[in-house]
């Protein structure tokens, strides 16, 4: 398997509704460390798994309605729901959608076992992961 991947990061306002979170109930702020893969069985025709300008750009599309936002607005999120997991979530499916619009020699090849993946980092040592299939 191969693997394309390009970082960015987003600063975001949030909070949660359940008691589980504690303090987290409270509007605060986290910058988000973002990381997009897209593996595939196979390289394309030009020997890569996808234009890398093409990804970067996506990540950047799919960020820019996050990127300094409160996410207890977001309609992604509803109920204050933005937790680090749904975050990767909802990255990976904007993305994966973004990526199967890409047509030409610079797209992903898709199927056999091609994937998505979505990295949102919260610090240096904490993270949460979204991997969902790369099909048409």
């Amino acid at each position: 398997m191969f693997t394309l991947a390009v970082e960015s990061h987003i600063m975001i306002a949030h909070s949660f509704a359940d008691p589980f979170f504690g303090p987290a109930q409270n509007v605060h702020g986290a910058t988000y460390a973002i990381t997009l893969e897209v593996t595939t069985a196979r390289l394309g025709v030009h020997h890569v798994v996808m234009d890398i300008g093409a990804l970067a750009a996506i990540l950047r599309e799919v960020l820019a309605p996050l990127d300094y936002k409160n996410l207890d607005e977001h309609p992604a999120f509803p109920g204050r729901t933005s937790t680090t997991e749904r975050i990767a979530e909802h990255i990976a499916h904007e993305a994966t959608a973004k990526i199967l619009a890409l047509s030409g020699a610079g797209a992903a090849p898709v199927g056999d076992g091609s994937e998505v993946r979505v990295v949102v980092r919260e610090s240096p040592t904490a993270w949460a992961a979204f991997r969902c299939p790369l099909a048409s």
